[in-house]
């Protein structure tokens, strides 16, 4: 992964959005908002003024799954 070689900060960053991801998928830092069009389904959340986290969580329970598209650049 790009971030884990080039950016500690931002490796720290990302590793909280998900474990917030996976206790509240869809509230929290990083203003997550639902994607439109062909990334229905998908959710965005800000890593940077310039990177998004791409992501959709599956099933529930213990049988969540979070699902991460993308952690750089925008959509």
């Amino acid at each position: 992964m790009y971030w884990v070689n080039t950016n500690n900060k931002m490796r720290e960053r990302i590793n909280e959005l998900i474990k917030q991801c996976q206790r509240t998928p869809f509230q929290g830092t990083g203003k997550p908002e639902p994607l439109k069009g062909d990334l229905t389904g998908w959710w965005s959340r800000r890593i940077s003024q310039e990177d998004r986290m791409v992501y959709r969580v599956s099933g529930t329970g213990d049988a969540q799954s979070l699902e991460i598209a993308q952690l750089r650049f925008h959509y």
